[in-house]
């Protein structure tokens, strides 16, 4: 695990659950199965991964996050692995990274009072935050969320036209102070890592966001917003994430994902 220092900033910013899991170390395979929630529960689990390849204690957590998405494809389980940028000076520069990732972690900092921010780390639902790799905390964490009804709900529609996905939100429930934070998600890639702490090292990623959006929530009326999409884009193998977030405390309240078909 690495910390740095926290400068704080300002951001822009489902029942029993069956578990059972065996992960000794880094290099070892970790087993993971399914986290299931009753039809009658609407819980969800909204996991957020600080990540970098400069850092050689992530891998760790990628590896843990890629067989929670194998194993729990298409659940309410949403996956986002951020992509920091504050280790590309030590010798390699994550291609995945971006100032807004690590801002959205000093957020995070500041609102779990968290005296200092570090990599991996992973955060469930906005609401408590975990050493990324520690899978005896992370697996309870989801479930405990996943037995959580939720208290608003949010539906996604969208279409991809000239280089640009449309799309059409509404969030209904309780909103007071609330905003609706949407990521656009590559769901794997591969990096050859030349430098760094990583070094001669082959990295696989599961659920990158690439892009990363906010708008203010004051009404349960549906709107839209347009986004922009990468030069690698592709309908397969994309997403897009959105959840409603309280921004008194980082709580998150709702969640969905809109998978993409070629139009």
């Amino acid at each position: 695990m690495k910390r740095i220092n926290l400068f704080f900033m300002t951001a822009s910013l489902a029942g029993v659950l069956l578990i059972s899991a065996a992960f000794s170390n880094c290099e070892q395979e970790t087993t993971v199965k399914p986290l299931k929630a009753s039809a009658s529960n609407k819980g969800f689990a909204v996991v957020e991964l600080f990540t970098s390849e400069g850092c050689s204690s992530c891998p760790p957590a990628d590896a843990l996050v890629e067989k929670i998405q194998q194993d729990n494809f298409n659940s309410q389980i949403y996956i986002l692995a951020y992509h920091v940028d504050y280790w590309n000076h030590q010798g390699w520069k994550d291609r995945f990274s971006d100032r807004e990732y690590s801002n959205r972690q000093r957020q995070y900092a500041s609102w779990l009072n968290i005296p200092s921010i570090y990599t991996p780390q992973i955060v469930v639902n906005g609401k408590a935050e975990y050493v990324g790799s520690d899978q005896g905390s992370i697996l309870p964490a989801i479930s405990t969320a996943l037995e959580q009804p939720s208290i608003s709900a949010l539906t996604l529609h969208g279409t991809i036209e000239n280089g640009k996905a449309h799309i059409e939100y509404q969030a209904t429930g309780k909103q007071e102070n609330t905003a609706l934070i949407l990521a656009l998600v590559q769901q794997s890639a591969q990096s050859s890592v030349k430098a760094g702490e990583n070094a001669g090292s082959q990295l696989s990623h599961v659920q990158i966001v690439r892009q990363l959006r906010q708008v203010s929530l004051n009404s349960d009326a549906k709107k839209d917003i347009t986004l922009h999409l990468p030069k690698d884009f592709t309908a397969k193998g994309w997403e897009l994430v959105g959840f409603v977030q309280q921004q008194s405390n980082g709580k998150i309240t709702a969640a969905a994902r809109l998978n993409f078909q070629a139009p």
